[in-house]
């Protein structure tokens, strides 16, 4: 039986990652979301035809939050396995938004939709923000789920309703708990590109103090985790990050060290975000032992990955 796999948000910043990855291992793709894909970072075929036969990505225009078009969608594509991306990311908004409760109910939907065309395995995205922050290390197996957003407590509501149906709706439920990532194309109000593009036009990068400590992982690595969670039989969570905390002065100082201009960096100038966690570790066993994946960028890589884009972007 054909391997076809529906991906949600494929042109968000993580899908346009993914989609190449599951097309050179030989899946039928099909992506669907609001927009058309935008350019994929690498050079592998994509097709917006109507056969998908030809190697590439099959798109399909949909508003998942609109009544009727997952089910729309699915009865369209008729996948095997789903790969749920799609979600409010708006830097800065996400956190609060209000339609964090619409995704719950269309992301039900699509679910639902899914098992009654057949699907058996489908892979969603979660978030670290389901988790107790006053803990230092996150375990998916140890760690309380106590989430303190609206967002996380939507991620971490669909996860219980998902995991409590998987039996009834005969489909495998894995869950891809994201940290803190970065990569070409970001959004440039965070972290990464703001320190960049500040150094880039030779002015102060104010950061805050910097001691906070965090696990950053490549976008590309993010996406080849979800990609390799999807072809797996792990069920459950699964922390979705590259095990190597460090504070966020040592990013800093990594990335002002590639531009050349350390002695732009401002460390101090900006207050740290109130209730700010002093370090997040997350345990990364389940995904490298179970998973089988291990991230391909270290740190120092995957930043000069994203400096030699920012430079290209000029």
């Amino acid at each position: 039986m054909a391997r076809r796999v529906l991906v949600t948000g494929g042109g968000g910043f993580i899908g346009r990652h993914a989609l190449p990855r599951l097309v050179a291992r030989g899946w039928e793709v099909h992506a669907a979301g609001r927009s058309p894909l935008p350019p994929l970072l690498q050079p592998d075929p994509l097709s917006a035809g109507q056969d998908g036969g030809d190697g590439g990505v099959r798109f399909h225009a949909c508003d998942l939050l609109a009544e009727g078009e997952a089910a729309r969608l699915v009865e369209a594509v008729r996948p095997t396995h789903l790969l749920h991306l799609a979600w409010n990311a708006l830097p800065g908004k996400f956190w609060t938004a209000l339609d964090n409760l619409d995704w719950v109910a269309a992301s039900l939907r699509l679910h639902r939709a899914f098992a009654a065309a057949g699907g058996c395995r489908a892979v969603y995205a979660g978030t670290c923000a389901e988790y107790d922050w006053t803990h230092a290390s996150l375990s998916e197996t140890a760690t309380p789920l106590v989430p303190a957003t609206l967002y996380g407590k939507a991620k971490n509501a669909l996860r219980e309703l998902l995991e409590a149906t998987a039996g009834p709706l005969g489909v495998e439920v894995a869950w891809g708990r994201i940290f803190f990532l970065y990569g070409p194309q970001e959004a440039p109000s965070r972290l990464v590109p703001d320190v960049v593009t500040s150094l880039l036009r030779g002015e102060p990068a104010l950061c805050s103090h910097g001691r906070q400590e965090r696990d950053f992982m490549h976008v590309a690595d993010v996406a080849g985790a979800f990609v390799s969670l999807l072809e797996s039989d792990h069920t459950g969570p699964v922390n979705i990050a590259s095990g190597d905390t460090r504070p966020l002065s040592a990013v800093i100082d990594i990335l002002s060290g590639i531009v050349g201009r350390p002695d732009l960096v401002r460390l101090g100038a900006r207050p740290a975000p109130a209730g700010d966690p002093p370090r997040l570790a997350p345990d990364v066993t389940i995904l490298r032992e179970r998973v089988g994946f291990k991230p391909r960028f270290d740190l120092e890589s995957g930043l000069k990955d994203c400096v030699d884009w920012w430079r290209s972007q000029q």
